[in-house]
């Protein structure tokens, strides 16, 4: 059975699993210098190509949150993915600035729902690209962490560290996504640079590290700092994800309820949670991660709601009644109870389910952001794949739009940080007090800076994107619907 009947007869439940609001796969900050890809429109696949884009066509026409601006008549001959952005309603900044920036197809449905669920083939390096320049094209990648026990951290490959070179080629914008992201690598060998007299200098050095089946670890650090007899939390949280994708266990929401029981038991009064580089995840772990700090929230609150199409909505009204797409906060136990603000440390990445917590979060506290200007998704998307294995493809259409209990979604430019505070290279250890943007959150959480950190000091380059953008590691909001197990 294709996926849009048996979503029609279960509303949006059964035959997906989930409803899901990703991650961005958005285009790089910096477009790239060229692109020669054409449609592949050939006789010898305009037959394979008809049935797969009949089964996109017909699931689009259903759930696509922009359903009534489907063209007409599309070219059913063109290659999946070029049909598949054929009748999205493309973002236009003037055009059209209500635009679809997000939805997305992969000729390969199982590397997708595995990318989704947070395992990825890798060395286990999360990193920013970088211009090197101001108007040049190559490009330079800062890693941001290592997955801890991961081949990066065995090959001593280190938070700051400057790639300039991938397996002997020098990154650039039309070349990165082959060196960076390709799935038939084996290992990749990192050629590194260093800055001297505040420029970029190549080196000789190099490190190489083996590519693996990574499963992200969200709850990377916490800390407990104090200042002045306050208590100050401080979490780095990089994926909204349950648990292990192989098991489907909860074992990361259980490793978050054991950090924010320890917060209590200690004391703290403030928290620091750093999202700088979590793309998204699952809206019920974004609830879980909600319902930890929120103060004064029961099961009567709402944290957010969702907006679908009207054949949609029409549909699950009439099921479930009218508040099927209201998604309260829930008891935990581990909330510290005494948090009346929340500082958040925020870059370009920090996107979907982080900024949902954010939009959440504003009606019930104060959130102070520090950083950079967020992704800005303020919608979602839900995962479609054949279940007869027939057609191999996966696609990740838009189809919900998130408000907060104020109505508020008015975030698709980003939010914009209260402390704009750019990442500047060198980067410093996370958790370390003079690492300027866990400096200033500490400083405005206490009153007493730590460590003299300078306001300019460092590089400052045009950001492209990240790892965690591009891989979608982190990418799934997953929304449960009512009467869904």
């Amino acid at each position: 059975m294709h996926f849009i009947n048996a979503l029609r007869q279960t509303l949006l439940v059964a035959a997906v699993g989930t409803v899901v609001l990703s991650s961005c796969k958005r285009e790089p900050d910096v477009a790239p210098s060229t692109n020669t890809t054409t449609p592949v429109t050939s006789t010898t696949t305009t037959t394979a190509n008809q049935t797969v884009n009949d089964w996109i066509l017909a699931n689009m026409s259903y759930v696509y949150y922009w359903t009534d601006k489907i063209p007409a008549n599309p070219d059913k001959t063109l290659s999946p993915e070029f049909f598949f952005d054929s009748i999205r309603y493309k973002y236009d900044a003037t055009l059209r600035p209500d635009g679809d920036r997000y939805s997305w197809i992969n000729p390969d449905a199982s590397q997708l729902q595995a990318s989704l669920g947070g395992q990825n083939l890798s060395t286990g390096a999360d990193f920013k690209l970088y211009l090197r320049s101001s108007g040049s094209s190559d490009l330079i990648a800062i890693v941001t962490y290592t997955e801890k026990g991961s081949p990066a951290e065995k090959a001593g490959i280190n938070r700051g560290d400057v790639i300039y070179s991938v397996n002997g080629q020098v990154l650039n914008m039309d070349n990165y996504s082959s060196l960076l992201f390709d799935n038939s690598l084996t290992s990749q060998t990192f050629g590194l640079a260093t800055i001297q007299n505040g420029a970029l200098v190549n080196t000789g050095q190099t490190k190489t590290a083996s590519l693996t089946t990574i499963q992200k670890n969200p709850v990377f650090l916490d800390s407990t700092y104090t200042v002045n007899s306050k208590k100050v939390g401080y979490l780095i949280y990089n994926q909204f994800i349950a648990g292990k994708y192989d098991t489907k266990g909860t074992e990361y929401n259980e490793a978050l309820d054991k950090v924010f029981a320890k917060f209590k038991s200690q004391g703290i009064s403030e928290l620091i949670l750093d999202l700088r580089y979590n793309a998204g995840g699952g809206g019920d772990v974004a609830t879980n991660l909600a319902s930890l700090i929120a103060p004064g929230i029961s099961p009567s609150n709402v944290f957010f709601t969702q907006q679908y199409n009207k054949a949609v909505t029409a549909d699950l009204q009439k099921q479930y009644g009218a508040n099927f797409n209201v998604v309260n906060f829930i008891n935990k136990t581990a909330n510290p109870g005494t948090l009346k603000r929340l500082f958040i440390l925020t870059t370009r990445s920090t996107a979907s389910a982080s900024e949902l917590v954010i939009n959440g979060l504003k009606p019930y506290m104060e959130v102070v952001l520090i950083g950079e200007v967020t992704s800005g998704k303020n919608v979602g998307s839900t995962t479609i794949v054949d279940k007869t294995g027939a057609i191999k493809w996966g696609m990740q259409p838009i189809i919900v739009k998130a408000f907060n209990s104020a109505g508020q979604s008015d975030y698709t430019g980003g939010f914009t940080p209260t402390v704009s505070m750019p990442e500047r290279i060198p980067y410093k250890p996370l958790g370390d007090v003079t690492e300027p943007l866990l400096n200033e959150a500490l400083y405005r959480a206490s009153g007493t800076r730590l460590a003299r950190v300078g306001a300019s000091t460092g590089l400052l380059l045009p950001e492209v994107t990240s790892s965690a953008l591009e891989q979608l590691s982190g990418g799934v909001l997953v929304v449960k619907l009512p009467g869904q197990q």
